[in-house]
């Protein structure tokens, strides 16, 4: 067996195992560890749930995903719905500033505007809002409040990854310039990739994240 055919074998046996990802739906091809995703997901949450399980698999260098969204009927809503929803659902999430990120849906896609201080509070909002009902799609254009007390943030990065156990610090390289932080290097998997990029957000005075690694 070829290994891109262990690497097809391995993603479907993940997107079975995840209870999340509806893997009825979905078609699997691998060249070369690029893996592709096809098919369709009863909610985007599904689909995105079918992204992740792919990535994580052991020599996936990159995903790429065709995975149509086709609402489910109790699924369906209208936008206007949608967006009271959204405040709705935003109102209630402490990891979300209040009254911080702005909504505007079209035909099911959101597309989320704001600014706040930390990385995790955008991500925090496309997390709140990507499992609703009707949304078929997450735009986040949300940004980063430039912060001042970036004159360590390579140091503190650095120590940082060391303390994880996913991958060899060593191998990674960081530069700041502003409040820009730079990754470059090698690291093992797509998710190894996503971690490092992940402790670097973490930063304080990181406002945007270049993730130049590279999967060996």
């Amino acid at each position: 067996m070829s290994h891109d055919a262990r690497l097809q074998k391995a993603v479907l046996a993940e997107l079975n195992w995840d209870p999340s990802v509806p893997a009825g739906h979905i078609g699997v091809t691998a060249n070369n560890g690029v893996v592709t995703l096809s098919g369709h997901a009863g909610s985007y949450a599904a689909k995105y749930a079918a992204e992740r399980a792919a990535a994580r698999v052991d020599g996936v260098k990159a995903v790429a995903e065709a995975i149509e969204v086709q609402l489910e009927d109790r699924f369906k809503r209208g936008d206007e719905a949608i967006a009271s929803a959204i405040v709705e659902r935003l109102s209630w999430d402490t990891t979300v500033p209040h009254d911080s990120i702005k909504a505007q849906v079209e035909d099911g896609w959101v597309s989320l505007r704001g600014e706040v201080r930390w990385h995790f509070q955008k991500d925090a909002a496309e997390a709140a809002v990507r499992p609703l009902a009707g949304v078929v799609g997450v735009i986040n254009h949300v940004t980063l409040k430039p912060r001042v007390d970036v004159t360590d943030v390579s140091n503190d990065i650095r120590t940082a990854l060391h303390r994880s156990w996913f991958f060899d610090g060593d191998m990674i390289k960081v530069s700041v310039d502003g409040g820009t932080v730079r990754l470059t290097g090698s690291v093992d998997s797509p998710h190894d990739r996503m971690v490092a990029e992940r402790t670097a957000w973490a930063a304080p005075g990181a406002v945007k994240v270049e993730n130049l690694l590279e999967i060996v």
